[in-house]
């Protein structure tokens, strides 16, 4: 009970670390390099200098845009306490330029103990965010506009990004505004007014270098010394841990796993399953989970579906790929038909179906998307005689009959020949 006791503890502190967008990317900030340590010094020199500024944070979903905002904003927060008010949009909830300005008015009255009215129109919270920027400025005090999905308050007539960077136009106010978005040309769908007023200050989220991955699973995984876990346990935790990161096998199942999916939290996701997998009689990790991770996270669509055929379909599968085998590149129902009576007369089996029977299953595939019609022209045309072609590869074919229930014992031999 006692090893199970330590990895159960183990495994809710690097839960708990995975969870926590502060501890992943604290390490990846101390570069002066870094996304971070670039955003802090735009905002801060904002604040300490009484000027206006303006930022876009571009990059893929997952890539950790929004997490080093709000890190930053945190540590500034921590350190202007009485300087700085945050306004949070969210493109998705706020795009619609009454429901924009009504929010900030909302968060504005909020943060300085105003009275919000629900019923001021349209321009009594567009006047009333103006003044609000003219007093702050003339208090020195900084408002920090975090809008994310940026790119959806760049549609329609743009009246909220026009009025917020028209505003900080003037030498009173004092106001930096940082859109998030994952669209690379944000800045450019905006109009040439907005544009004009806009500072064209751009970070770009790139995926996670082998370098900052190797750091990531180690500060993530490795068990702390000075904690309550035992000591023992610890030592061996992370000795067994340095030792699968190491190894060439787990090097290969990151970077394919990170071929598909570079972004930072898409490997926690990958780390999250991973650890899920941990025996907790063990109380170590091993290669093992995570290659089962891997495995679970990469969906086959096309072999689920081979588990949701029937027998004769995975016969008319295995006849088209047999066709491909002999290099008859174009092939009809009535090929299909023939490669399958063939097998029939050469495998006597009860798994013999009439033509009419035939034709439903193959109209199955063709709703399935497994296999398709190889042109566009010949609408009119009988489906028996349409040329077709398989869109399933021989591998995804083979992988899907290994899983699939119950399989006959001839179609295993069959798709082997």
């Amino acid at each position: 009970m006692g090893i199970e006791n330590q990895a159960e503890k183990s495994l809710n502190l690097i839960r708990s670390r995975i969870c926590n967008p502060n501890f992943i990317f604290k390490p990846l900030s101390d570069s002066p390099d870094s996304n971070y340590s670039k955003l802090k010094f735009i905002i801060s020199s904002s604040i300490t200098e009484a000027c206006n500024n303006s930022i876009l944070l571009l990059g893929p979903r997952g890539s950790g845009k929004v997490a080093v905002l709000e890190l930053v904003l945190n540590d500034l927060l921590e350190q202007y306490p009485d300087t700085i008010t945050v306004i949070r949009l969210n493109g998705l909830l706020h795009s619609e330029d009454n429901s924009a300005f009504k929010e900030i008015a909302r968060q504005l009255c909020m943060e300085h103990n105003l009275l919000f009215s629900k019923m001021a129109s349209f321009d009594d919270n567009s006047q009333f965010m103006i003044a609000m920027l003219r007093e702050c400025g003339l208090a020195h005090k900084t408002i920090i506009f975090a809008l994310d999905e940026f790119d959806l308050f760049a549609q329609g007539k743009q009246r909220l990004l026009y009025s917020l960077l028209d505003a900080m136009q003037s030498v009173t106010s004092q106001a930096v505004v940082v859109g998030v978005s994952c669209r690379l040309d944000a800045d450019q769908l905006l109009e040439k007014r907005v544009r004009s007023r806009f500072s064209h200050r751009k970070l770009l989220f790139l995926p996670p270098s082998k370098e900052d991955v190797q750091r990531l699973l180690e500060h993530v995984l490795s068990l702390p010394m000075d904690s309550n876990l035992a000591h023992d346990y610890a030592t061996g935790f992370n000795e067994k841990l340095q030792s699968i990161l190491a190894d060439e096998r787990f090097k290969e199942i990151i970077s394919t796993y990170l071929n598909s999916n570079p972004t930072v939290n898409h490997l926690l996701r990958f780390l999250f399953l991973a650890i899920s997998h941990m025996e907790l009689k063990s109380g170590f990790l091993s290669l093992e989970n995570f290659k089962v991770a891997l495995s679970s996270l990469q969906r086959q669509p096309k072999q689920e579906c081979i588990k949701d055929c029937s027998i004769l379909e995975i016969y008319i599968l295995i006849c088209m790929k047999r066709l491909e085998i002999k290099e008859q590149n174009s092939y009809n129902f009535i090929s299909v038909m023939k490669e399958y009576k063939s097998i029939h007369d050469s495998f006597p089996t009860s798994d013999y179906y009439a033509q009419n029977v035939c034709l439903r299953a193959f109209e199955h595939l063709l709703q399935r998307e497994l296999i398709c019609f190889t042109e566009n022209r010949g609408h009119g045309q009988s489906i028996e005689f349409r040329p077709v072609k398989l869109v399933i590869s021989y591998a995804e074919l083979q992988e899907g009959l290994k899983s699939y229930r119950s399989c006959p014992a001839i179609l295993l031999k069959l798709i082997d020949r």
